[in-house]
């Protein structure tokens, strides 16, 4: 003879109150990596970064990367 077996017996297994606690470890742990992240990242900063840019970019930046807009390459 067959057993039926209820739906919510025959699953693996739910998660539960120990798959939340991990979860929600996990977030933890992501949110002090990221205040460490943002920690070394103030104290990291020099004049250079806080103005946007490097003292060495001072020459004009096109969009394309090419050569500046206007000018025929030699024949």
């Amino acid at each position: 003879m067959t057993e039926n077996i209820p739906d919510n017996k025959a699953r693996q297994g739910g998660w539960g109150r120990h798959g939340f606690m991990i979860l929600i470890a996990a977030l933890l742990l992501t949110a002090i990596a990221w205040g460490i992240a943002e920690l070394y990242g103030e104290q990291a900063k020099t004049p250079a970064t806080e103005q946007g840019g490097s003292p060495a970019s001072t020459t004009p930046q096109t969009g394309t990367g090419g050569d500046q807009q206007g000018t025929q390459p030699a024949q």
